[in-house]
């Protein structure tokens, strides 16, 4: 069975500013990095997150 995770746009981003703050980076500066693939495994995981969690943003509008 699977199990479904519910969360509030305010978790996303919250989420979101949590997880820019572990690397140390702005968004703009995190997707430059990975779009030139000088990513450390951690920031490219985080990096993958968000993502995701971009997504689920711009469903909810």
């Amino acid at each position: 069975m699977r199990t479904m995770i519910r969360r509030t746009r305010e978790d996303l981003l919250a989420q979101r500013a949590r997880l820019l703050a572990e690397v140390h980076m702005t968004h703009d500066e995190l997707q430059r990095r990975a779009e030139s693939y000088t990513l450390s495994a951690r920031e490219l995981s985080v990096w993958h997150t968000i993502e995701g969690i971009d997504r689920l943003l711009a469903g909810d509008r």
